[in-house]
């Protein structure tokens, strides 16, 4: 069982970096509670559909070991949720998690589906320009979740591996095909084998075979 570090959630704001103003959900906030649906988190929403949200992304976690590996590279204080995670969470390296991995958390039930592709508001939100480089080159991004079985979540709540699908490709290895692998045919029709991958990430592997 992983506890949870932080449970959050927020809605698209206005926010200004570098002179520019600009609509983002990334902006969360700690809560004791919220109930998960298909969609993800009641009070949880996203500002551009279509880089975020949906059933195949509805919950984002992001591994709390890594906010010390960026504070000591950055010389900085990152306090979760600094990534725009719902879920911060202790002992769920992308490295230790398997695509497919279904959960237990509260009431709910989740699996996980693809690694995330950031963007350059982390790199904004948190005012560092090459953090978004430095997690697309560590593989370090977290990762998403559907949800299999809506319920309550609260911040006690912990994280139980119910059921592991396969053991193939973790998290830490589909993202490296997806940002450094793209030609290697092999890896990709592996990856492209598992049935719960995100159907975003399908395509663009597909794709990639073309």
């Amino acid at each position: 069982m992983k506890e949870i570090i932080t449970l959050s959630i927020g809605t698209p704001k206005k926010h200004s970096w570098k002179n520019r103003e600009e609509i983002s959900g990334i902006g969360k906030e700690k809560i004791e509670s919220a109930f998960l649906t298909k969609d993800g988190f009641l009070g949880d929403e996203v500002a551009n559909t279509d880089f975020h949200g949906g059933p195949d992304r509805a919950v984002c976690l992001y591994p709390f070991e890594h906010y010390g590996m960026w504070e000591n590279e950055f010389k900085k204080t990152f306090c979760p949720p600094a990534f725009g995670e719902n879920i911060c969470a202790e002992n769920m390296l992308e490295k230790d998690v398997f695509i497919g991995d279904i959960f237990s958390l509260g009431e709910s039930a989740i699996q996980i589906t693809q690694g995330r592709i950031p963007c350059s508001t982390i790199s904004k939100h948190n005012e560092e320009d090459r953090l978004l480089k430095r997690i697309v080159e560590t593989c370090f991004t977290g990762y998403f979740f559907r949800v299999l079985k809506e319920g309550t979540v609260t911040a006690g709540s912990v994280l139980n591996l119910e059921e592991r699908k396969q053991e193939k490709v973790s998290v830490l290895q589909g993202n490296f095909i997806m940002f450094h692998d793209r030609t290697n045919r092999k890896a990709i029709e592996e990856l492209l084998q598992i049935d719960a991958l995100a159907d975003v990430w399908r395509e663009k592997l597909e794709k990639a075979l073309l």
